[in-house]
């Protein structure tokens, strides 16, 4: 089964800026689309945004694009996702998950599917 290990959340005023990280093994890295979602509490999991690393696709939900980017790092098996501009309401535990795909629902997960344990990111004054 494949694992994925998060980091990089913290503490950041709005307007401010974090890099998360997400470790993937197990898996064949190229060849299957890798997601970020991201919980907070009393609120529905969000897909955020998910990358194909074979080729780069990528794909945001409204609420991030334009601030976020997500990319990887293919040598290193590394998935990052650079967040810009961060307000409260993006305040959430994020989590990088695979295998992943996108529809018109949004980004989705497969049945058989693998999450690390999540990283918290709190954006506040």
């Amino acid at each position: 089964e494949a694992q994925l290990v998060e980091s990089g959340g913290g503490w950041v005023q709005p307007g401010g800026s974090l890099r998360l990280s997400c470790a993937a093994s197990g898996f064949t890295f190229d060849d299957y689309y890798i997601a970020w979602f991201r919980q907070a509490p009393g609120k529905e999991r969000e897909g955020v945004s998910c990358i194909l690393p074979s080729d780069g696709h990528t794909y945001y939900s409204d609420s991030v694009a334009g601030r976020f980017t997500i990319s990887t790092d293919n040598t290193k098996n590394m998935v990052y996702l650079q967040m810009n501009n961060l307000q409260p309401e993006d305040t959430a535990i994020y989590y990088c998950a695979a295998p992943a795909y996108y529809n018109e629902h949004g980004i989705e997960v497969d049945v058989f599917n693998s999450w690390g344990q999540g990283t918290q990111v709190t954006v506040s004054s």
